[in-house]
């Protein structure tokens, strides 16, 4: 049953806790909310069940947590604190794509974070991220919502948009794309340098995974991070198509969080 909560700069927050035990908070990336995500909520009920405390929740701007203005990253990273202290105050963060990337972000400013445990996550170091993020941004500022999604999304196969405009929901994936200013933040920082030096702070537990069948992109992703960060894994996992497959990344997780809280 969906619970809400409040953070410091006055969102609500709706999300869904279970279980009892080391705290593992799932971030997702751009698009994706509880409702049209039975595969997160699925993995949160198995790794629940083998002993975490899990908190899925909808990120500002989606879902049922409602959101207007300038969605940008200090709002969700008030939010990850909010629902780490409900997680038992420290917690490992499962990021999903971009959400991997404020994942990142909230380690890298001191949140409570005992573990990163990102999928395919599209940080790979290019340069030309901030150029990118800023067209996405202009076009969103700009009220051409539309426009802002087809440009973020301009690098991704081109039937997954096509894909996303049959679908019943695309008008509200149109209308909730003011949300990913937070991913574009975040992912500018992780371009912003050198990785090894952006990601200096970042000296915890990282595991990076990605799908049997994933895209090169996101193997250089990882191949990225565990160069950078000293003590960083990668590993590949059951999962196609960008996503996971719910019961061995249910156990991945729930080995990696144990490991994680000491």
């Amino acid at each position: 049953m969906t619970e809400f909560v409040t953070t410091s700069l006055g969102d609500r927050i709706a999300y869904d806790k279970r279980g009892s035990g080391p705290g593992l908070v799932f971030v997702a990336g751009a698009g994706p909310f509880r409702a049209i995500d039975p595969w997160t909520t699925e993995t949160a009920e198995r790794a629940a069940a083998l002993g975490l405390t899990t908190i899925v929740y909808d990120r500002i701007g989606r879902g049922e947590s409602e959101g207007d203005g300038r969605i940008g990253l200090d709002r969700e990273l008030a939010a990850l604190t909010t629902l780490i202290e409900l997680a038992g105050g420290r917690a490992v963060l499962c990021g999903h794509s971009s959400g991997c990337a404020i994942s990142m972000v909230a380690a890298d400013r001191g949140l409570p974070v005992t573990g990163l445990a990102l999928w395919e996550a599209p940080i790979a170091p290019t340069g030309e991220t901030a150029a990118w993020i800023a067209e996405v941004e202009r076009r969103m500022d700009g009220g051409d919502l539309e426009g802002a999604l087809a440009h973020y999304m301009k690098d991704m196969p081109p039937e997954w948009l096509e894909g996303s405009k049959q679908d019943p929901m695309y008008p509200a994936f149109v209308a909730q794309v003011i949300s990913y200013r937070a991913d574009g933040e975040a992912l500018v920082w992780a371009d912003s340098g050198p990785q090894a030096e952006v990601f200096a702070k970042i000296r915890i537990p990282v595991q990076i995974m990605y799908g049997e069948q994933t895209f090169d992109e996101m193997k250089v992703s990882a191949a990225a991070v565990v160069a950078a960060i000293p003590g960083a894994v990668e590993k590949e996992l059951p999962g196609a198509n960008h996503a996971w497959v719910p019961e061995p990344m249910a156990a991945e997780l729930t080995a990696f969080t144990r490991a994680a809280a000491g």
